[in-house]
């Protein structure tokens, strides 16, 4: 069957089109981003941010990482409407996407993610770990609660064992020699703490985790 060149160069252009649509669906080979330091192979979704106006959602269809883990156990409709944040801290801590619902906490959470570890730092410059704890608790909680490690270890509720942790309760732990509280974190979930680490600044890391485990001295809770 004969066509003209005009038909010919047409059909080219819109094969062209088409080849260049796929290739740009594609995620970028670089593009993998870190989570936590618990060496876990988990992804974030592309291109998560959070949304303070609350309208982003998660757009049906739109893909997301491969995992292993109960993220994406909850019902279709709720999925369909979850927010985008919401995703990305369900894999973090690798619970049910329904079960992440602080708005407050990870708000803040991602809006300090990274800040780099400073001691005696209390902003965004720099932060320590009680300085970043005592902020959290104050922001999102509404608690005023200040001092050292040491101190905040010394006026909490003691918890006696980990299965009784509950999400904004604070977790002590003693690095070095003199076996003081020298670290604190504020649990999240799953065995989750949001901390200001010496080594990546503010993230999350996982109690089950060699390190922490062997430095773990106790949970607390404010009252």
């Amino acid at each position: 069957m004969g066509f003209s060149k005009g038909t010919f160069w047409v059909m080219l252009f819109m094969g062209v089109g088409v080849l260049s649509s796929c290739s740009s669906l594609r995620k970028p080979a670089g593009g993998k981003s870190a989570t936590t330091a618990n060496k876990q192979n988990v992804q974030f979704l592309d291109g998560i941010s959070m949304n303070r106006g609350g309208s982003s959602t998660y757009a049906k269809g739109g893909g997301y990482a491969s995992l292993n883990s109960s993220a994406f156990t909850a019902g279709s409709t709720y999925i369909e409407n979850a927010q985008a944040w919401q995703f990305k801290y369900a894999q973090l801590l690798d619970v049910a996407v329904e079960t992440v619902n602080n708005y407050r906490l990870y708000g803040f959470i991602e809006d300090w993610w990274g800040t780099p570890y400073r001691l005696g730092g209390k902003d965004k410059d720099g932060v320590d770990c009680s300085a970043f704890v005592s902020t959290l608790l104050s922001v999102v909680f509404r608690e005023s609660f200040t001092g050292t490690s040491q101190q905040m270890y010394e006026q909490t509720k003691k918890l006696r064992s980990r299965s009784e942790l509950q999400e904004g309760d604070l977790v002590f732990f003693s690095i070095g020699q003199k076996k003081r509280v020298s670290h604190v974190g504020v649990y999240l979930d799953h065995d989750r703490f949001v901390h200001a680490s010496t080594s990546a600044g503010v993230m999350i890391s996982d109690l089950n985790e060699t390190y922490w485990t062997k430095y773990y001295t106790g949970g607390g809770r404010v009252e």
